[in-house]
């Protein structure tokens, strides 16, 4: 080892305990938030749940384009025509995102009538709420399509513009579920861990890209449609999130440049408590919780 490697290795420790304790006095003081104007912002799955509160958060923090993209038209309708009764240019597209010709196809529409996008959020996602046994082999495929696959075309169809304007944002709407499964939900579950994976990946190779961020949220459950009849044994300690303010912890983290969300914050004891407990008290705490159980009343969208 030469002496310019020896010296990295010594200093790299000292670098880390720097970086760990800047980034801790960092969080007690409120980041400089960029200012939104002038952005297009791209919500997928934006007309209803919590993409519809995106929109709105987005439009609200003054984006000058807002477009949704979804297969559920009169959804998307109403949700364009309140966010451009607010003001802010709102456009549409019916889009199935798990239908890579048709992302790329509607990708080139969006640009020619719109323009370039510069914040994408990876929103749309289904859950379908059962056993691995007791699922439709078609409904398994379908939630892998558009909770992850749907992602890369996505991002392959927006990313290479950002990098050539060195500006632009990619979005996340990811789950807690993803680092903490539960049964009843295997679908969901696996597709979220893909999507979690692919995007660290992501914000990764993206380091050494001026002006291009990465944003992931990991929220617990919220109190939309898509998980209706989800209960837990203690709704006083784990409250069902509502969707407004997962909006707008998004859009705060895309505006200070936050690569990872948990919502409630007291996710991160969750994901720090598995990291190292046997697999026997994970178990005992999932039983008092009542995760084992959670969906067996689970209705979801209809």
């Amino acid at each position: 080892m030469d002496l310019k490697s020896l010296g990295r290795v010594l200093i790299f420790p000292v670098q880390m305990i720097y970086l760990i304790v800047k980034a801790g006095v960092c969080s007690l003081f409120p980041s400089r938030r960029r200012s939104l104007r002038g952005e297009v912002v791209l919500v997928t799955g934006g007309g209803r749940g919590i993409g519809r509160h995106l929109a709105r958060e987005f439009a609200k923090q003054g984006a000058k384009k807002v477009i949704l993209w979804g297969r559920t038209e009169k959804c998307l309708k109403d949700t364009a025509a309140e966010i451009s009764l607010s003001g802010t240019e709102c456009h549409y597209f019916l889009c199935d995102v798990a239908n890579r010709e048709e992302v790329y196809r509607q990708a080139k529409v969006l640009r020619e009538k719109v323009g370039d996008v510069t914040i994408l959020v990876n929103n749309a996602a289904v859950v379908h709420g059962k056993s691995l046994m007791d699922s439709d082999d078609d409904a398994l495929l379908k939630s892998q399509h558009i909770n992850t696959l749907g992602q890369f075309w996505t991002t392959k169809a927006f990313l290479p513009r950002m990098l050539e304007l060195q500006h632009g944002h990619v979005v996340c709407i990811n789950s807690i579920l993803s680092q903490s499964p539960i049964p009843g939900a295997v679908d969901y579950c696996t597709s979220k861990a893909s999507s979690l994976a692919f995007m660290e990946s992501l914000t990764l190779g993206l380091l050494d890209c001026p002006g291009v961020g990465c944003t992931t949220v990991l929220p617990f459950h919220c109190n939309t449609e898509m998980f209706q009849g989800m209960k837990v044994r203690f709704p006083q300690l784990f409250p069902p999130l509502n969707p407004e303010m997962v909006a707008q912890r998004t859009v705060e983290a895309v505006q200070t440049n936050k690569a990872y969300v948990y919502l409630p914050w007291t996710m991160h004891a969750l994901v720090i408590l598995k990291s190292f407990m046997p697999q026997v008290a994970l178990d005992e705490i999932h039983r008092f919780s009542g995760t084992y159980t959670c969906m067996n009343t689970f209705k979801g969208r209809t």
